[in-house]
């Protein structure tokens, strides 16, 4: 892959050159937050809630903001130069920077913030998904959205070694969302998602999703826990996130999902959901 731009802490280099400090605390302790904005023909998605949502995450764990929003606006209008009709996700990272020496603690006074930001093309990806349920193994500020990610790439790759696509986490036998995704049912006509809370990272997607069936009236939403039983029973289930939009699930721990003729394919209200998202998106784009 060629070269991308990067933006690093006020400079201008690419992703062949650019260099972190060995004492940046988002390399030394995961100490720090990020972000991924989809754009679609050039043009960003759901950019006000991601920055929110940075926002938030840098308040929570006491970075102030970097850059103010036009700035971030510059930034991005410029990674996205060379991307004008085609799908790419910016990826925005803020650290609580590079003081010397290490330490746990936080530095006092507080260093700059580390700031990087990027672009790539969003990868197509499978018309279906397979899954596996794990047991969920991360902190208890799941709704910060931490560069601190090992649980998360964990339990990616022992999806990735039994063969499959994503890895559904479940404490207390509870189901709460996927490793980089989070996690939708379709039982008795509603639409079931885990609620918002420290145990969860409330997707942009979801959000723009859930705030798009109310909106339209498409179906009920329950935002309640789901039992693994109740998800292996369920009619349909979907994943979404910002680079996959809605991702039909088509098993779960090698089983199907769904019942009759319609076990292990994306199912109607999926279908239906997705048709009413992808028109969200294209009104989004550019006119011809």
């Amino acid at each position: 892959m060629s070269a991308r731009p990067v933006y690093l802490n006020g400079e201008w280099c690419d992703t062949a050159t650019a260099q972190v400090s060995v004492f940046d605390r988002g390399y030394l302790f995961g100490d720090g937050v990020y972000e991924v904005i989809p754009a679609f023909d050039g043009q960003l998605f759901g950019l006000e809630p991601h920055m929110d949502r940075l926002s938030r995450s840098l308040r929570e764990i006491g970075i102030s903001e970097p850059l103010a929003r036009q700035d971030w606006q510059e930034i991005f209008d410029r990674l996205l130069e060379d991307y004008a009709g085609r799908d790419a996700a910016i990826y925005l990272q803020v650290t609580r920077g590079a003081p010397v020496p290490r330490d746990h603690a936080w530095p006092d006074p507080p260093t700059a913030p580390g700031v990087m930001a990027t672009v790539s093309p969003i990868g197509a990806h499978s018309d279906g998904a397979r899954a596996i349920t794990l047991p969920d193994q991360r902190w208890g500020r799941c709704d910060i959205k931490t560069i601190n990610l090992l649980p998360n790439t964990m339990a990616r790759q022992r999806a990735v070694e039994q063969g499959v696509d994503e890895a559904i986490l479940v404490r207390d036998g509870l189901v709460i969302e996927g490793s980089a995704t989070n996690l939708f049912a379709v039982i008795g006509g509603r639409l079931v998602t885990a609620p918002t809370g420290p145990q969860m990272l409330a997707g942009i997607t979801r959000g723009l999703l859930i705030d798009l069936v109310r909106r339209e009236g498409l179906v009920e939403v329950d935002e309640s826990f789901i039992t693994v039983s109740a998800l292996r029973g369920a009619d349909e289930v979907f994943l979404t996130s910002s680079t996959k939009d809605l991702w039909p699930v088509l098993e779960i721990d090698g089983e199907p999902v769904g019942q009759g003729k319609g076990a292990g394919r994306p199912g109607p209200v999926t279908r239906h959901l997705d048709g009413h998202f992808q028109q969200l998106k294209q009104s989004q784009r550019r006119p011809a």
